[in-house]
């Protein structure tokens, strides 16, 4: 006997929940429902709802009434804090999917922990990455890849309305100005406490924006790395250039082995590249990653070695959707109890890194982050 449909609702439903999310859920309609929807907007709420046929019951503007319907879980995409409605869905009974960054500080992630251990439910972070067949064959190579020397990482980031301009997105226009000035003094207020500021105004520009790509963007890549060697034992070095646009970080892991990271912002140019290299004595190992908002576009690895019959290349591709892997994932550990590949916890241990990547550039040590409420 087949099992019911693992129902989940969305909280937020911007981006990556109409390009990803949304038509997944639909595109399975023997594993998933789609349990209700929540936004802020009532404009993107109401259209969606009605192109996803979800009916008017399950069409919230407050997560909390969102939670007291019967879905199993929730996706978190909202504009602004994970953690309230995170902390309102461990509470809640829910099963959590959260997107990156899961959270602004460490000490909102462990407040997410805590709620989702208290509550026994899946609390799993949104690294859709780490879920692609093409990175569980690398991470199986690296694993048995001898004498790791050094570890590249290159991140070349257009500006994402080039990426997407092909999607037909409905956007909130009913939002006011406010409200998203909230949002954006929220967020840059838990930045700058934690990294020792007393005001947003009192922290560069180039350092916020820095801060944003890193936090943003880079977690990608932090959180590839974390599944391949675990956390580093620490950040050597930070470099911040181009007025916050470009940043490259050298990371320590055990054995000396060294990853030199750099995210670079070139809006101009609409090539995303976006690669990670491990090398070893005799072997490279190449992971070449599509952006999110891709469909169909494949994870490339490539595998050279040397041997005593001389060179050798061999190239890899896989086409399935890493969020629909993801997606899956989040329901069998659901049902089985499993502890998740990209669990909270591991997941708060990477905003740590974020962190002190821009403590090491200060030339600080950590201070008391400050939590939002949730």
């Amino acid at each position: 006997m087949s099992e019911p449909r693992f129902k989940i609702g969305l909280i937020g439903c911007g981006a990556i929940a109409q390009i990803q999310y949304l038509p997944l859920l639909r595109a399975m309609p023997t594993e998933f429902a789609i349990g209700g929807l929540c936004d802020v907007s009532k404009d993107v709420l109401t259209r969606l709802s009605d192109i996803y046929g979800v009916p008017p019951e399950r069409r919230f503007r407050d997560y909390r009434a969102l939670l007291q319907s019967d879905i199993d879980a929730v996706v978190v995409c909202n504009s602004g804090s994970h953690a309230p409605p995170t902390i309102a869905a461990a509470d809640a009974g829910k099963h959590i999917l959260v997107e990156k960054p899961i959270c602004t500080t460490p000490s909102e992630g462990r407040a997410m922990v805590a709620a989702a251990e208290r509550a026994g439910v899946v609390l799993m972070a949104g690294y859709m990455k780490r879920y692609d067949p093409g990175y569980r064959f690398a991470a199986a190579r690296v694993s048995q890849m001898a004498a790791i020397r050094f570890i590249e990482v290159r991140h070349l980031h257009p500006d994402n309305a080039s990426h997407l301009a092909r999607f037909n997105l409905i956007r909130g226009g009913d939002l006011s100005f406010s409200a998203r000035a909230e949002l954006e003094a929220d967020y840059g207020a838990a930045v700058a406490a934690m990294l020792g500021f007393g005001t947003t105004e009192g922290m560069p520009v180039a350092l916020r924006k820095a801060f944003f790509w890193v936090h943003n963007s880079m977690i990608h890549d932090l959180g590839n790395l974390h599944g391949l060697f675990g956390p580093p034992d620490r950040v050597v070095s930070t470099e911040i250039w181009a007025e916050g646009n470009a940043i490259a970080v050298t990371l320590a892991y055990p054995d000396e082995r060294r990853a030199v990271c750099s995210w670079i912002d070139l809006p101009h140019l609409p090539h995303f590249e976006e690669t990670l290299a491990v090398y070893g004595a005799a072997e490279r190992l190449t992971i070449s990653f599509p952006t999110g908002f891709s469909i169909g576009l494949p994870i490339t690895v490539v595998q050279d070695t040397e041997s005593a019959t001389g060179p050798s290349s061999e190239t890899r591709s896989w086409h399935e959707n890493p969020f629909a892997l993801e997606l899956r994932h989040l329901a069998h550990c659901a049902r089985s109890g499993t502890i998740p590949d990209t669990d909270g916890r591991s997941a708060v241990l990477d905003i740590e890194l974020v962190r002190d990547i821009f403590l090491t550039y200060l030339g600080r040590s950590a201070v008391n982050d400050v939590a939002s409420e949730p």
